[in-house]
């Protein structure tokens, strides 16, 4: 009886110990929703009224009623058109040879090792990088577009690698060894077999680094240092600004009416990060279906 009591009092604790944290832990959540929810709520009503095709068209300027986001708009898509092109295929090569091609030897693992540290390395000390290897050596201290893009390249190419890599270990490796026993060569298997099984994932993982590429301030700012422009980069080797460089500048201005452009600013930019996240859901589950048949 003493041993039942004793084990009745110890499941009674751990339940209320777990009861405790699940508490907790909801407790936590919800209010981090609250919090964001009254952030965008405080933002999508500090843009009432400016949100319009004059703002949309503008340049910027010195006086809110005639500043605009175009400037920082085009900038933005270069930078991430230019960042994708020189990350995606680099990023998925990589992540084919460590993971299909490799050998798992020292070096591999070294490797692997100093690409999981990148991914955590902050991301003002990518911007020095750049500033100092692109802008000042590169270009010969021209800051540029293309300088921009080679720099939020280093900084999204260890997440590109990472997801691409995840996204092939998922495959199965009994389809593996049922193209081999097909008589399929290694590099027949990777591209008739694991890419297409892996790629929903991994453009999921590719948009996901764009979308951070989109919200990055500091190795902009750094590569940049560039917020006021009056016409549209045409070329790699313009000069930019980019829609979160932008709202800094705009939230540090004294008067009140920049902080309703910024909150507009800030609502253009949410939607465009909601609509690449839109994209990788659409984008995974048509190929998840593509792969089924």
């Amino acid at each position: 009886m003493a041993f039942q009591s004793q084990s009745s009092a110890r499941k009674t604790y751990r339940l209320a110990r777990d009861n405790v944290f699940a508490a907790l832990f909801t407790s936590s959540v919800i209010i981090g929703v609250l919090v964001l929810a009254w952030l965008l709520i405080e933002v999508f009503m500090d843009s009432i009224g400016w949100l319009d095709w004059q703002f949309l068209s503008s340049y910027s300027s010195r006086h809110p009623d005639q500043a605009g986001i175009l400037a920082p708009i085009a900038g933005t898509f270069w930078v991430i058109i230019l960042t994708a092109v020189m990350t995606v295929p680099v990023g998925i090569a990589t992540a084919v040879y460590l993971e299909e091609f490799a050998p798992n030897n020292r070096i591999t693992r070294l490797i692997q090792l100093n690409i999981s540290n990148l991914a955590g390395v902050p991301s003002v000390v990518y911007g020095l990088l750049g500033l100092a290897i692109f802008v000042q050596y590169l270009f010969d201290g021209q800051r540029s577009l293309l300088a921009g893009a080679l720099t939020l390249s280093l900084l999204v190419m260890p997440i590109v690698i990472i997801a691409s890599q995840e996204a092939i270990r998922a495959v199965p490796p009994s389809y593996r060894d049922a193209a081999y026993a097909m008589g399929a060569t290694r590099w027949q298997v990777v591209k008739m077999v694991v890419l297409p099984q892996a790629i929903p994932s991994i453009m999921s993982g590719i948009i996901l680094a764009m979308s951070r590429a989109i919200g990055e301030t500091a190795p902009i700012l750094v590569v940049s240092s560039l917020v006021f422009i009056t016409y549209v980069p045409t070329s790699p080797f313009d000069r930019f600004t980019v829609l979160p460089l932008q709202i800094v500048t705009w939230v540090s201005q004294p008067q009140d009416d920049f902080r309703h452009i910024a909150a507009a600013a800030i609502v253009i930019l949410l939607v465009m990060l909601l609509t690449m996240n839109a994209a990788a859901i659409y984008i995974r589950a048509k190929f998840q279906r593509r792969a089924e048949y």
